[in-house]
């Protein structure tokens, strides 16, 4: 599941209410200690004056500086030239680097300091450290150490985990264990144990030696290392319920949330609601996974809220704002993939080049391609593939950023082959154009090749992709289509038969029947095909609004079939149902749009012949079902300006009113043809393309 860790969910609340009950417990000595307060079993073994120094200049000036501020480095230079060996300097220094990191030589740069810090503080304070007790007296001098203990720790887990270094950081989970901390305060070990088994689940023990050897067998290991936070949290109950009463419940939330992560990965739906609903009711629902596990059962309505709550949560990290990347993915499954264009646009201009960048860059070009812009959506892939993304704070990672990528460009040749269709009505029998598709043809080909060779490398395939919709999917269900349409049609039929029988997602099995539909046109089951999308079209389950995508790929799927059993009416009843409710999808389908022709203003005789050799069906008897789109000339010279907008039988507006200034009639043409399918029309800002393409 693409999931933020917890701590930065809710876990500096917690650290501030327990540093807020320490300070209650302290009353008594409300001066700042001195050496001498400090027991002598937990004193480390250095000279009094230096001692002095630390609890006199350090830890006072620390009281007022907030290591997570601008002016932490400042600080970290002070420190450590007052004690270089005391560990405050060395932490300050390294959660500076690492706030300010965004990239991986930044995370490396604050990996010195942090590891420095955690030697020093362990060679200092190992006894304080390994201290467990339920007495507050002796409870006091010792908590404030464990909190910086697993702060450090903390950070220095994130540094290894964001340069891709996972055994450094199960090896660090594994000497802060060693302590066995009442309270886990920054760091939750067996949680974060699960965490990064999870993250490397389809690795093996060849690998990372904290792995088993099958994606099943790690997916155990992590829930029993769950199972273990939660024998550990009620073992430390005793010790803890005197003077911080509320850890407990704190630390059993984290344990629900990556309960959350791997039943919601498993489609193990009632477990997943079970342990979300648990964290609803204490006021911790992690919104943005939550929206996640709702958009994969198929409830979009729900999904769309909950990333709008987590959108207004946004603390700003510099990390992927995962409820944008997915909201641009529900933005075309609504039929408005501008929409997604201009939340993908607007996000890459906050992120700059800092994580986050690429994964924005794939939305964008992922929207471009479903608003029909074909080219402008391969200069964002490009961008995409050009980019270092660094993967923070979740289990999407590097091979899922890839396949994403090639995916889209593998989309990209189809639609470029497909609009060498549009574009040209009888393409068949013109040579050029015909090379020009042959040579389209071989890229896809390639494109498949190299897709395909990664795919085959992925162990998770029949989880993530062929399931359709899953937790770790990183691509829209329709994206799927592409991919496995040119290959082992019958197993593909089957897999999808029996996914439509057996899946526990109700409102997603229609999707499943939908695919395995599509397929039989593909071996020339028409009939066939056309029972399977007659039943679906009857489901009650279709929501209008969220399900445009859908309704849309049905919808070109029956007239497919109509147009190859020669059911003329059908064919064109269907191919208005399909412009009605997804127009940018009509020019890449092959199939010819019905539209009747309304010119006015001096017209431009060279855009219109030329605009009438588009794959458009342009018709005069109103007996059959079309769209009707009205073009006006005005202008000249530099100033020539065309004017259009669509409309459906009723007269209700389909593509708003606009125009644009053009000069070259081929230009113009190709321009206009697209337009009118609403293809690069008005953002919605309000912006307005004024240039031909």
């Amino acid at each position: 599941m693409a999931v933020v860790a917890l701590h930065r969910l809710f876990r500096p609340i917690l650290i501030a209410a327990l540093l807020y009950a320490g300070n209650a417990i302290a009353q008594g000595n409300p001066r700042q200690p001195k050496p001498e307060d400090i027991p002598p079993q937990y004193r480390p073994p250095h000279p009094a004056a230096k001692m002095a120094q630390r609890y006199f200049i350090i830890d006072q000036k620390r009281a007022t500086e907030d290591v997570n501020g601008e002016d932490a480095l400042l600080r970290a230079r002070e420190f450590k030239r007052i004690d270089s060996t005391y560990y405050v300097g060395w932490l300050y220094e390294g959660a500076y680097k690492f706030n300010h990191s965004a990239d991986y030589l930044g995370f490396k740069s604050a990996i010195y300091p942090l590891s420095h810090a955690l030697d020093l503080i362990e060679h200092d304070y190992n006894k304080a450290l390994a201290t467990r007790t339920d007495d507050v007296l002796t409870y006091i001098p010792v908590y404030k150490l464990q909190i910086d203990y697993t702060m450090i720790a903390n950070y220095l887990m994130n540094c290894y985990s964001n340069t891709d270094q996972p055994d450094k950081v199960f090896d660090l989970l594994r000497r802060v264990k060693r302590y066995n901390f009442q309270n886990q305060y920054y760091l939750d070990v067996y949680d974060y144990m699960a965490w990064t088994v999870h993250r490397n689940r389809f690795y093996t023990h060849d690998k990372y030696y904290f792995l088993r050897n099958s994606i099943d067998e790690n997916e155990q290991l992590a829930n029993r290392y769950l199972d273990t936070a939660m024998r550990v949290i009620a073992k430390n109950k005793p010790l803890n319920e005197k003077f911080q009463p509320n850890v407990e419940k704190g630390e059993k939330m984290s344990v629900y949330h990556y309960r959350n992560i791997l039943y919601s990965y498993a489609f193990n739906i009632d477990s997943a609601e079970y342990y979300f609903d648990l964290m609803r009711q204490a006021g911790r629902l992690p919104h943005n996974n939550y929206a996640t596990f709702k958009a994969v059962i198929g409830d979009f309505k729900t999904a769309e809220k909950e990333y709008k709550i987590a959108s207004e949560q946004d603390n700003g990290d510099k990390r992927l704002q995962e409820w944008a990347y997915y909201t641009t993915i529900l933005n075309i499954y609504k039929g408005k993939p501008r929409e997604g264009i201009q939340l993908a646009k607007d996000m890459i201009k906050a992120a700059g080049t800092t994580p986050g960048y690429g994964w924005y860059n794939i939305a964008a070009a992922r929207c471009l391609l479903y608003d029909g812009q074909v080219a402008e959506a391969q200069k964002y892939t490009d961008r995409a593939a050009d980019f270092k993304e660094v993967h923070i704070g979740t289990t999407l990672g590097q091979s899922h950023y890839e396949f994403s990528i090639q995916l889209l460009k593998l989309i990209n040749k189809e639609q470029e082959w497909a609009m060498q269709q549009f574009e040209h009505k009888n393409w068949w029998y013109n040579p050029s154009v015909l090379m020009s598709m042959s040579g389209k043809m071989a890229e896809k080909y390639t494109q498949q090749f190299l897709i395909i060779n990664q795919f085959a490398q992925n162990p998770e395939r029949d989880r993530v992709i062929y399931k359709l919709f899953s937790n770790e999917s990183t691509v829209s269900w329709d994206e799927i289509w592409y991919l496995i349409h040119d290959y082992s049609t019958q197993y593909f039929v089957k897999r999808f038969e029996h996914e439509a029988a057996t899946d526990k997602r109700k409102y997603i099995r229609k999707y499943f029947k939908l695919f395995s539909a599509r397929l039989k046109i593909k071996q020339g089951k028409y009939q066939e095909a056309k029972n399977e999308l007659d039943r679906l079209i009857r489901t009650p389950d279709i929501e209008p609004e969220y399900e445009k995508m859908f309704m849309a790929r049905l919808y070109q799927a029956e007239a497919e079939c109509a147009k190859e059993l020669k059911n003329i009416n059908d064919l064109n009843d269907w191919m208005y149902k399909l412009y009605m409710t997804y127009p940018q999808v009509v020019p890449f389908s092959g199939l010819q749009m019905n539209m009747t022709l309304h010119v006015s203003g001096t017209a431009d005789n060279a855009v219109v012949k030329k605009l009438k050799d588009y794959n458009i069906n342009w018709v005069t008897n109103s007996s059959i079902p079309s769209v009707s789109a009205y073009i006006t000339f005005s202008g000249s010279g530099d100033k020539k300006t065309i004017t259009y907008y669509v409309v459906d039988r009723n007269g209700n507006y389909l593509v708003q009113k606009q125009g644009f200034t053009w000069k070259k009639s081929d230009e113009a043409a190709q321009s206009l043809a697209y337009r009118l399918f609403d293809i690069g029309s008005r953002m919605p800002d309000g912006n307005n393309k004024d240039k031909a393409w």
